[in-house]
């Protein structure tokens, strides 16, 4: 019988209430099957023993075997230094202890052989060995140990507490012991023989106690395969069941509005991106499921209009769009977007935000209920409990990780069913991570730029270049150009960055003065009224230089603006920084990007201001960002927990992660709801995992 691996940790033999007290606290290890799952950080190859003449200048941890022959104390500035004297066949090193002199020279015993295991360091024409593992050579032979040695992970408290690399270790071979290595196996025969994993036992034995390299890396394959197939049954799974249990309206035809559009108003060709994604939306529209679809395209991609001609075809269908945005600003921009094409296809649109006016509420209220309003743009304020939709078929919403779930599911309500869903995106989501946190949402990527764009160049300057880049700015500004200068807010420190932003302010108006240069400036904390009034007059093109924060980051759309600076360009992130790269580029003439740093760089900032000089590709750049800040702060707090991972890493193995997302879909096609025997090994470890949430706490 085994043991069950939901028994607390106090039970193991070895471990007791304060060491289990320890352990939940620093590492959250609560029950059998918490210890099983705290994998190795990495491996020491204790297979090799090194006579003392082999030894190498390398800094290497080593094990030599030797006896201790002498000790001697050392007077140093602080205290003194215990140092022994330990040889073998072929030369002496020396042992050297900097505390703990006392208990050493009583427990250590001389002229017995030792096993000496640490890094080796080159010092007075010797080597030594600071603070060693020392074990007798005949307790070495007796214990069950594997030749890799497992690093695990650890904390300054668990040290300090006497709860070292060998305890954690000891524990881990009682629970083996114990629990007779026997694990279930979670993955059935078939998938299994088909990619030559080694069973569930086996994999837990050898990535706790691997004998050699070729066995580690198949249990760790194992491991990785298992947990991330997992997640993506899972999220799967949540799909299925999202298009089964949620039904849509189904847009049957393709009709007048759609088709009027396409042959006589499409103001450019659309990419063969744009194509492809708006066939995948019709095929969604006209399932009997509610659509649920997140559209990433870079910034300039064309996102608009295909979210413009997916409303067409709900309007085709007699039902009703509408587009949130996050920002007022924003909203005004999709609306006079939009106009324009509605005005000649003679369909009724109206905008909805915070500073609309009471007697104009009133009537696009009434006008949306009785159904002769067709499309509504606006912010937070669509969420109103007053704006109800005759019927609602399609809600499009702009830069999503702006709004929460609370606020999305308010669209939700205001209709007998849920209207189609399309979530847009100019943040590019790393195709791992967009696998991994929004495998329940299907994805579409416009991955390619309208014709007739120029790439906008990007280019490094140092402070010492500022007359040069000033020299630019004028020559940009004489040829007609408006010019963003954008300095960094982080809220830590806002007094300083405050006095950076008015600082700049000065030494432009200094460097460019009126009346032959106008200025805007824009800050957090100005009043919305007066931030507009600034925004506006730089759109209308009556200031040239626009200084402002990161509040111009998402959507302000100034054709004729082509230079971006950005001050301290070392204090963004990679996204913010092709975020607002974005702001420009959006006319037919070259722009350009200038990121301004000081001398001093860390290796990160360096690697962040060469990919963005290198690529204007945002995916690129997200996988770059992924690489460098990992999934947790690419998501935000809300979403770190999607993540919790044991053993995989979803970037490193990011080939094991589309392998195990492959299989997840083959199995639930054939069975969607895991009822053949065969599958029987899924649903049961999937059971078990939504009853244990504590365990695999991946899904958000």
């Amino acid at each position: 019988m085994s043991v069950n691996l939901q028994t607390p940790i106090d039970y193991l033999k070895g471990v007791g209430p304060n060491r289990a007290d320890l352990l939940r606290k620093e590492l959250g290890i609560h029950t059998y099957q918490d210890l099983i799952n705290l994998f190795p950080n990495r491996y020491i190859d204790r297979t090799q023993y090194y006579k003392i003449n082999q030894l190498q200048r390398n800094n290497a941890d080593v094990q030599v075997i030797g006896k201790i022959t002498s000790f001697k104390e050392v007077a140093q500035k602080r205290g003194k230094r215990l140092v022994g004297t330990f040889q073998d066949d072929t030369g002496t090193m020396e042992l050297v202890w900097f505390r703990g002199q006392k208990w050493l020279k009583d427990s250590l015993i001389l002229n017995k052989t030792y096993v000496a295991f640490g890094k080796t360091n080159w010092f007075s024409g010797k080597f030594n060995m600071a603070h060693p593992e020392l074990e007798l050579l005949e307790d070495h032979e007796k214990n069950m140990r594997s030749a890799m040695q497992p690093v695990y992970p650890s904390t300054e408290k668990l040290n300090n507490r006497g709860i070292t690399n060998r305890v954690i270790n000891k524990i881990m071979q009682q629970l083996f012991l114990e629990t007779k290595g026997r694990f279930t196996e979670t993955l059935s025969d078939n998938l299994r023989s088909e990619l030559k994993l080694i069973s569930k036992q086996s994999a837990l034995f050898n990535v706790h106690f691997p004998k050699n390299q070729e066995l580690l890396s198949r249990a760790q394959f194992r491991l990785k395969f298992e947990e991330l197939f997992y997640i993506q049954l899972q999220l799967i799974i949540k799909n299925l069941i999202h298009k089964s249990k949620i039904k849509g309206f189904p847009f049957n035809q393709v009709g007048t509005y759609f088709n009027s559009f396409f042959k006589d108003h499409l103001p450019f060709q659309l990419t063969n991106a744009q194509k492809r994604v708006l066939k995948e939306i019709r095929a969604d529209l006209g399932s009997n499921a509610q659509m649920n679809r997140l559209l990433q395209g870079d910034v300039g991609s064309g996102k608009t209009i295909v979210a413009f001609m997916s409303m067409l075809m709900a309007l085709d269908n007699d039902f009703q769009a509408c587009l949130m945005a996050p920002t007022e600003i924003l909203s005004v921009q999709h609306y006079n977007g939009l106009l324009e094409w509605c005005n000649k296809l003679n369909i009724s649109i109206e905008i909805l935000t915070g500073s609309t006016k009471t007697s104009k509420r009133k009537i696009i209220h009434e006008s949306l209920e009785n159904g002769e309003l067709q499309i509504l743009i606006g912010t937070h304020a669509l969420l109103e409990d007053k704006v109800k939709f005759k019927n609602l078929g399609l809600a499009i919403i702009d830069e999503q990780h702006r709004f929460g779930v609370k606020q999305r599911s308010k669209l939700w309500k205001k209709n007998k069913l849920p209207p189609h869903v399309l979530v847009m995106t100019a943040t590019p989501i790393p195709r791992t991570l967009a696998m991994s946190v929004y495998g329940d949402l299907d994805i579409s990527i416009i991955d390619e730029l309208p014709p007739g764009r120029k790439a906008i160049k990007t280019v490094h300057r140092f402070d010492k270049n500022r007359l040069n880049v000033f020299k630019f700015i004028r020559d940009e500004i004489d040829k007609g150009r408006q010019i963003y200068i954008v300095y960094p807010l982080i809220k830590e420190n806002e007094k300083m960055d405050y006095k950076d932003l008015m600082d700049g302010y000065e030494s432009i108006s200094r460097d460019f003065p009126m009346p032959k240069y106008q200025t805007s400036i824009v800050h957090g904390k100005m009043k919305p009224a007066d931030k507009d009034y600034e925004m506006q007059r730089f759109i209308k093109g009556e200031t040239q230089i626009m200084v402002a924060t990161t509040v111009i980051e998402v959507g302000v759309n100034v054709p004729n603006a082509s230079v971006m600076i950005i001050e301290s360009a070392e204090r963004f992130g990679l996204s913010q920084l092709h975020q607002l790269r974005g702001r420009v580029g959006r006319g037919a003439e070259q722009s350009y990007c200038i990121l301004m740093t000081s001398h001093k760089l860390s290796a990160n900032s360096k690697t962040r201001l060469e990919t963005m000089v290198r690529t204007n590709d945002g995916f690129e750049i997200a996988e770059v960002d992924l690489r460098l800040r990992g999934p947790g702060d690419i998501m935000g707090t809300q979403q770190s927990g999607v993540l919790n991972l044991k053993i995989a890493d979803i970037i490193k193995d990011n080939y094991i992660l589309q392998l195990a997302r492959h299989h997840a879909k083959s199995v639930l096609k054939i069975d969607p709801s895991l009822a053949l025997p065969e599958n029987q090994v899924y649903l049961n470890t999937y059971k078990q995992l939504s009853k244990f949430k504590n365990i695999w706490n991946y899904i958000s």
